[in-house]
């Protein structure tokens, strides 16, 4: 490495799918260069925006063939704290990404191009005492000034108060403070007002006790409580005490489904609106909220998977909400999980993070177990409520009308004739699954994907569920012409059609991605059901988590037989959280609960096991068989995928890099296809690389890397390493 000369090397992250930084020089300004500050660069005949996430002494390139650096957007501002980005520099080394592309990740789209700068830090307006003597004046001919003047009264006023006055108010404001009647300063974080709670149950005290009395360092917390135990009182009980010292907190939800109704819950007991923030924001909404929490305006932050990375000053506390969901895994591009990136920062910043679910991933539940976790279990509802009854229904031999039996149907009826609610619950979208030619055996298949296409009724369509790719409904058999098209199999658009005539006389909710498209939707559906009015409601998983009906007494779960005879040798565990979170809707108040599940398996063993002895006796004996097979959580894993139009280019890579995988402790195994090998169009193989050890994993897949990029097959089609993979 060479010298360039007394100023530094940059080294910058550009969002390029490169796994390298590349070196600047600073340019001839007066501007200071911080790590974490944006720079405009060249970039071949492009400019681009990047980060600077290095200052160096030298560089392995001549001098003479740097560029430099263009523009500093920001001047001396920082978008990227120190903090995160240490995180950041984890995350790229752990994960084998493209530092480029994690470290803009970690920015609000507005901030990954040019012509946007920082937001300012928010004014708030109050009146001085000129102002409040002009108060005091008669109007005379400034009448909008003097009712400006009214607005803003005794306390200061935001500039969202300030829009709702009139159209031109940025005009009158101008002029209230030339004349020095309104002054502007900095707004500052809101003020904890919490309104008291319920009385905490015994264990939900001590849980509360454990995690406050950590909040000096680091550890990691499981609350591990059933569904309407009350984990979110828990939580709300540790956000008063960290908010008390002046702290800020993040809140990690898995959907943004789920936002709404925790957001108003914590502004009525914490007294203050939290930011929110989640991809279904527009760009300006998202990067106020990132502003909010970088000037430490934001006490509390609710967000799903890309709130991670906010820029917190005083970050004091994160927490998970429904850690095992798998939305927490992205899955596509910097494939992270959520949780694991979670704990690493509490760990870096040394806070506490906690963990909540009723239902632990089988990773948390090994590391509670093994007491790498403070595990805290609520093992009985808030409300005093029983837990639900289960009644398993065994379906041979039973007449059924459109996935329900006669015995289900029956039991709807009554539940809804004492004036309570219903659920059914059934984890597929559309009117069937194949639509399907009775005469010839045709049947509407996707010409992009290993996929038949669902029938979706309304629509008249026949859509992909893994593509997007979508033809109309023909009226004969497109290979025979005849009259005899028909679908096979239920989805949710079916139940519906068929439980609205059963059962004319009661309203009738379906909650799935196809119907609560529009904005709003969802809490509208919500809101009718909470108003305690007798109705049957039809949904898929969006039902399943955190939601609470008081008057829903009766769970109807279709079928989820598919889970137990998976190839996926997470199926098992993913199917025992499903059941468990969808029976977590029956009884959650005063009325008991009953849940029905419909299988052709009633004696399968880890479905008696879940039934009988509760998700921990189940999760146990999951990991039981985990560790006798060696698989994760008792081994480590990493895919490299790779995907092409063709075949044979897919193959031909991931032989030649089985070749040049390194020697050691970790074992590889294929090239396999994925369990869908076509999909949209390309060809998907893996190589599956396992350790018994972290650190052989790692240390293998490093010096694989940099024989992989010199593969020349590579350059034919797209691949990626995913560690810690969670599907095949």
């Amino acid at each position: 490495m060479q010298s360039a000369s007394t100023k530094p090397i940059l080294r910058v992250a550009l969002p390029l799918p490169l796994r390298q930084l590349f070196d600047y020089l600073p340019g001839e300004n007066a501007v200071r260069q911080f790590t974490g500050q944006r720079v405009q660069v060249p970039f071949g005949r492009r400019k681009l925006v990047g980060v600077i996430v290095e200052l160096a002494d030298g560089t392995d390139l001549p001098p003479e063939k740097l560029a430099t650096v263009l523009d500093y957007p920001d001047g001396e501002q920082t978008v990227i704290t120190g903090e995160v980005l240490e995180l950041l520099r984890w995350c790229w080394r752990y994960y084998k990404h493209a530092p480029g592309e994690v470290v803009f990740n970690a920015l609000p789209p507005l901030l990954r191009k040019t012509g946007q700068s920082i937001p300012p830090v928010p004014q708030r307006y109050r009146l001085t005492a000129a102002g409040k003597s002009r108060l005091l004046e008669p109007v005379g001919r400034i009448k909008a000034q003097v009712g400006m003047l009214g607005l803003i009264g005794e306390d200061a006023v935001t500039e969202p108060q300030l829009r709702s006055y009139a159209p031109a108010w940025r005009k009158t404001l101008s002029r209230l403070i030339e004349q020095q009647w309104v002054v502007a300063e900095d707004q500052q974080p809101p003020e904890l007002m919490p309104t008291p709670g319920p009385k905490l149950l015994e264990e939900q005290g001590l849980a509360v006790d454990a995690v406050v009395a950590s909040q000096d360092g680091f550890q990691c917390h499981l609350l591990d409580g059933i569904t309407g135990s009350g984990k979110t009182e828990v939580y709300l009980k540790v956000l008063e005490q960290v908010l008390q010292k002046g702290g800020q907190a993040l809140l990690l939800v898995p959907e943004i489904g789920l936002t709404p109704q925790l957001v108003r819950r914590f502004e009525k007991r914490l007294g203050f609106e939290p930011v929110v923030t989640h991809s279904g924001l527009s760009e300006g909404q998202r990067l106020q909220a990132w502003a909010l929490a970088r000037n430490g305006l934001a006490r509390l932050v609710i967000g799903t998977r890309s709130a991670l990375f906010l820029p917190m000053p005083d970050l004091r506390m994160i927490i998970l909400d429904e850690e095992h969901d798998a939305s927490f895994k992205q899955q596509d591009g910097f494939r992270y999980s959520s949780r694991d990136v979670a704990v690493k920062r509490a760990a870096l910043r040394d806070i506490p993070v906690l963990l909540g679910t009723a239902t632990p991933s089988l990773e948390t539940f090994s590391n509670a177990a093994s007491g790498r976790y403070s595990w805290h279990r609520l093992r009985r509802r808030a409300t005093g409520a029983a837990e639900p009854r289960w009644r398993v229904l065994d379906l041979i031999q039973q007449k059924m009308t459109a996935g329900i039996s006669a015995v289900a149907m029956t039991a709807i009826g009554e539940t809804l004739a004492r004036g309570e609610q219903a659920l059914v619950f059934l984890n597929r979208r559309g009117y069937a699954p194949v639509l399907l030619c009775h005469e010839c055996g045709w049947h509407g298949v996707c010409t992009h994907c290993d996929s038949n296409l669902t029938w979706h009724m309304a629509s008249r369509r026949l859509l992909c569920h893994h593509c997007d790719s979508a033809m109309p409904v023909p009226v004969i058999c497109p290979a025979c012409g005849a009259d005899a098209l028909q679908g096979a199999g239920e989805g949710t658009e079916q139940l519906e059609q068929v439980l609205s005539r059963a059962f004319a006389d009661t309203p009738l909710l379906r909650f799935d991605r196809d119907n609560v498209r529009r904005k709003g939707e969802f809490e509208r559906l919500a809101r009718q059901v909470k108003a305690g009015e007798s109705c049957l409601l039809v949904g898929t998983q969006m039902l399943a988590k955190g939601h609470h009906f008081p008057k829903v007494t009766l769970v109807v779960i279709v079928n989820l037989d598919q889970a137990l005879y998976s190839a996926d040798f997470r199926a098992l565990e993913r199917m025992g959280q499903l059941m468990v979170q969808v029976a977590g809707r029956a009884g959650r108040d005063q009325l008991p609960g009953e849940v029905i599940l419909q299988t052709h398996y009633p004696r399968h063993e880890s479905l008696l096991t879940l039934l009988t002895s509760g998700y921990e006796a189940f999760a146990g004996a999951i990991c039981a068989d985990r560790r006798a097979a060696c698989l994760p959580p008792f081994s480590y894993q990493a895919l490299l995928r790779a995907d092409a139009h063709q075949k044979d280019d897919v193959r031909r890579f991931l032989e030649q890099a089985k070749r040049c995988f390194p020697a050691g402790d970790a074992a590889i195994y294929g090239p396999f296809p994925a369990m869908m090998e076509r999909r949209g169009g390309r060809t998907r193989w893996y190589l599956l690389v396992q350790a018994n050890r972290r650190p052989d994993l790692h240390r293998q897949l490093d010096e694989w890397m940099s024989g992989l990029q010199k593969l020349p097959s590579m350059r034919k089609l797209r691949w990626s390493v995913d560690v810690d993979p969670q599907d095949y």
